[in-house]
């Protein structure tokens, strides 16, 4: 089967079968309820648990789909049963076989500028990489990672001082907007991706690592991601705010008050979370630490 032979999604689809399984695709499908769009079926991840001791939860999206009385499924070819005329896929998870694209064409909410940052963390990664802006895309969707043609692209300016997690918020807002606009306006005219193709590779444990040999400047975009960290004295100590001191007197993990030395520049310490506690400020963590000056962060 290739691509060639996929059907094209309808001009105008009016019975869809969404697919997403977190917190940020809930508000697209709650968007297109509101719209009118009739959803017979959700398909999302089955239960998991939060904790070694709690019981089996719903993903977000299949915990919507139920408060509003849609049934879920987590088995991808249930999509074809129902009668819909296209799939509306948002932060699945999952890849959907050609063998169901050949019968139910779909539809893709991305949250990139494609083709920048195809794949599994486009918010993240245009975090770390500095991007002055990004955006949502709604896009036909392929085998391939993220080829498919554009139907509905918007475009945003990324704060320099925002978390990872509030441009998320912004994507999902103005993504569900896109959403519904595309299927009430209709999906013509479908544009070809055109530009330099990158990959957004699932974020890991040494993406997030505070490297004082690093300037402050990337060291705050890894912050404002979420999960970052360094070491002291060998124990873990988590930074989930930070902000940049232009100044660069330090050594590099220096620490001097909140501020922190790094290649160029100091990442001066707001609320951090030390190995086995509770977050706190940073002034506080520091007056408790009693770090000799002599030590270094990450050492």
């Amino acid at each position: 089967m290739t691509d060639s032979v996929l059907p094209a999604p309808p001009l105008r689809p009016q019975r869809v079968v969404y697919f997403g399984t977190p917190e940020a695709a809930v508000p697209p499908l709650e968007a297109l309820l509101a719209a009118g769009i009739d959803v017979p079926l959700v398909i999302s991840r089955g239960p998991r648990r939060r904790g070694r001791r709690a019981e089996p939860t719903p993903s977000p999206v299949a915990a919507a789909a139920a408060a509003a009385g849609i049934p879920v499924s987590t088995v991808i070819g249930d999509a074809v049963g129902v009668g819909a005329d296209c799939g509306v896929v948002v932060a699945f998870g999952r890849i959907i076989p050609v063998e169901v694209l050949a019968v139910l064409p779909m539809i893709n909410v991305h949250f990139s500028l494609l083709p920048r940052w195809r794949g599994a963390a486009p918010v993240e990664r245009a975090v770390l990489a500095g991007d002055p802006k990004t955006g949502v895309c709604v896009m036909g969707l392929e085998p391939a990672l993220d080829t498919g043609p554009v139907y509905g692209r918007a475009e945003v300016e990324i704060d320099p001082l925002e978390s990872a997690s509030e441009l998320r918020a912004r994507l999902v807002g103005i993504g569900s907007d896109l959403l519904v606009e595309s299927l009430q306006q209709g999906l013509v005219a479908p544009r070809a991706q055109v530009g330099d193709v990158t990959y957004a590779d699932k974020i890991e444990r040494s993406d997030l690592e505070l490297r004082w040999d690093l300037p402050a400047v990337d060291l705050h975009r890894r912050v404002r991601v979420g999960g970052a960290w360094t070491t002291v004295r060998g124990r873990l100590l988590k930074v989930h705010e930070a902000s940049v001191d232009p100044a660069g007197d330090l050594a590099q993990g220096e620490l001097a008050g909140t501020r922190v030395g790094c290649a160029a520049g100091s990442l001066v310490l707001a609320v951090v979370q030390p190995e086995g506690r509770a977050r706190i400020a940073a002034p506080d963590w520091v007056n408790g630490a009693r770090l000799d000056p002599s030590e270094r962060l990450g050492a």
